[in-house]
């Protein structure tokens, strides 16, 4: 008898399978490290068993350990989640053997689309069109730049292996395509251990749509189409179901070759297959063209259940327990329209680079589901993936449901760590998304205007000296100004690096004049709480001497003590500081080498993801200060550049 299932994996995922196996009745199981002994995927589970240190290497990716653990507690289901063993065709082997059931695909089916080169003569074998490219054997430099000559630039070349835009470079001039390969080569080699590539066309105006497939190990079903072009370096961002100007008859041809795609290998459980679209003169039944299947279930694969009403890992559970396809394709509709939003914890303004942090609060707001890995008071570790949440949202049409994701993305609450969400922000409202008017170049064509930080918020200011004044308490009492001559209390907070001196001025038994050296406003308490020139004033966070003021996606401040000193000396500005935790992947310059401003110095890894430090000004470097191999932590100095005189 089926009744304990084992979650291979940790975050939201884990969490999100949790939820449905738990409705099901299953007993469920938790596997995490030992820096997730405390995570919400650990308290959600009925059991849950450590299976080794914080790299995934050493626990999340120790298939051995997690079919041990199966055993010990009793699991005849191991579920993957996605990312770490999801796609490992030896894990679901390891597993069968065990005498365990692998929810999802066969070993064999997993191998099938393992590499995207043999996945796309499959797939041209079974009458699935595919870019035109080269996905051959020889990977010497000169016959690949050849191939790439040949079917004319710009090129894309990808990792065989790869996934989540690693490993691929976009090549648009035949000089620089050398260059573009051995990056590739080298990113593919550190994220999958294959530095082989192929060499695809790329799509001037491309859209990225997927179909959601699921089949039983015989036939298969899909459950319609998901636009996933708006990403930025090849990773998802905004997501939504069903594609936007979708005609019926395009529909119709790529939910059949999907279909194509997965009874081809004989696919069982939910997975996807993705089309590179030419959205260049509206959708055609002739311009898609298959990418890559995705052996597993997808990130984004909840605007899907939203439109459709399924519950796919219900359906991944029944399937792999021996049923039969639960529901034909004439079963199958579309309801309303969905989107999905990935909330991280990242650096916008520095690039996007992950960030880290102790969550002091977060919220979502009624309306929306998010499904999140984290809660108020855990950390975001720097060994794992920075998601904090997904945001996702259904209404009956397209116009409503973005308008819903707007809405839940203002009223989104994080505290703690720097965010992408006022990205997000602006992207739901962007006048040409909004239109339907995406592909995969919208982002990079209007970055400027989408990660434009908001001007100066007095009002904000002004409340978070009310908060640092600790007049925000309910105990506290405006009576308190009654021991100040004259009436009125200077406040010294930090917004962005820069300091603030807000002068706080009794009027009247409720009413705080607020000095914030651009405006005065006007602040009065009742029984209701704080008004700010008339208007609620918003939501807050605090924690230590950190303020965060829910307005315009979240201002931060930090409360300066006026007697403390600034012993720091400011920041060395001659050294390159590590952004993040990571490992130091190469060096590219020496002691006593000249450099210009833009020169590579070093490449970082973190989250999963390679960082290239570059030279800020011209220089000669005076001391490198670690070697490849290295650990870091966030702020490390790296390398110290000196001016060419000092030389």
């Amino acid at each position: 008898m089926i009744d304990t299932i084992l979650i291979a994996n940790r975050g939201e995922i884990a969490c999100r399978v949790i939820e449905t196996a738990s409705k099901m009745g299953l007993r469920t199981v938790a596997v995490h490290s030992d820096v997730d002994a405390g995570a919400k995927h650990v308290a959600m589970a009925d059991t849950a068993i450590c299976i080794g240190e914080a790299a995934p290497a050493a626990s999340y990716l120790r298939g051995d350990a997690i079919i041990a653990a199966a055993q010990a507690s009793g699991a005849q289901l191991i579920h993957p989640g996605y990312g770490f063993l999801s796609e490992n065709p030896d894990f679901v082997d390891a597993v069968e053997a065990a005498g365990l059931i692998f929810v999802g695909p066969s070993a064999h089916a997993i191998r099938s689309m393992g590499l995207k080169d043999a996945a796309k003569r499959l797939m041209d074998h079974a009458g699935v069109p595919i870019v035109p490219g080269y996905m051959g054997e020889n990977q010497d430099p000169a016959h690949l730049k050849s191939a790439a000559d040949g079917i004319g630039y710009p090129v894309l070349i990808k990792a065989v292996a790869g996934g989540g835009g690693k490993g691929m470079r976009l090549v648009e001039d035949p000089k620089d395509f050398l260059d573009g390969l051995t990056s590739a080569q080298s990113e593919a080699r550190t994220a999958f251990g294959n530095d082989h590539v192929l060499i695809e066309k790329y799509i001037q105006k491309p859209r990225h749509i997927e179909v959601q497939v699921f089949g039983d190990g015989t036939h298969a079903v899909h459950l319609f189409e998901r636009d996933c072009s708006l990403q930025r370096r090849h990773q998802k961002v905004i997501e939504e179901a069903p594609a936007p100007d979708m005609p019926p008859k395009v529909r119709k041809a790529m939910g059949d070759a999907a279909v194509r795609a997965a009874e081809a290998i004989g696919y069982k459980g939910a997975g996807t297959v993705e089309f590179i679209v030419d959205g260049a003169n509206g959708l055609r039944p002739d311009g898609f063209w298959f990418m890559e299947m995705n052996t597993r279930l997808q990130v984004e694969h909840p605007v899907s259940e939203l439109i459709t009403g399924v519950d796919l890992v219900e359906w991944q559970i029944r399937v792999a327990a021996g049923e039969s396809l639960p529901a034909q394709q004439d079963e199958l509709s579309i309801n309303g329209h969905a989107f999905e939003a990935r909330l991280y914890a990242e650096d916008v303004p520095a690039g996007f680079l992950p960030a880290t942090g102790r969550l002091a609060h977060l919220s979502f707001p009624e309306g929306v589901r998010a499904d999140s890995g984290v809660r108020s008071g855990d950390t975001i570790s720097p060994h794992y993936d920075p998601m904090i949440a997904k945001v996702i949202v259904h209404g009956p049409t397209r116009a409503v449901a973005l308008r819903q994701l707007a809405r839940g993305l203002r009223d989104t609450q994080v505290a703690g760590t720097v965010t992408n969400l006022s990205f997000l922000g602006a992207l739901a409202e962007h006048e040409g998304f909004g239109r339907g008017e995406v592909d995969t170049g919208l982002i990079a064509r209007d970055l400027e205007a989408l990660v434009q930080q908001p001007g100066v918020n007095l009002v904000a200011r002004g409340l978070a000296a009310l908060i640092a004044a600790g007049l925000t308490e309910p105990e506290q009492t405006l009576s308190g100004f009654t021991l100040w001559e004259p009436l009125r209390r200077t406040v010294l907070i930090e917004e962005a690096g820069e300091a603030h001196e807000v002068q706080l001025r009794l009027s009247g038994a409720n009413t705080c004049l607020i000095d914030t050296g651009g405006d005065t406003i006007t602040a009065q308490r009742s029984d209701a709480g704080w008004t700010l020139n008339g208007q609620r004033a918003p939501e807050f966070a605090v924690a230590g001497d950190d303020i965060t003021v829910f307005a315009d996606y979240g201002r931060s401040y930090r409360i300066i003590d006026p007697l403390a000193r600034d012993t720091a000396g400011g920041a060395d500005a001659t050294l390159t500081l590590a952004p993040m935790p990571g490992r130091v992947v190469s060096v590219h310059v020496s002691a006593g080498e000249a450099v210009s401003e833009g020169d590579k110095l070093a490449v970082l890894e973190a989250m999963k993801m390679e960082h290239t430090m570059l030279a800020g000004r011209d220089g000669v470097i005076a001391e490198v200060l670690v070697s490849g191999g290295d650990q870091v932590e966030a702020g490390a100095p790296l390398i110290r550049l000196e001016d060419e005189a000092e030389g």
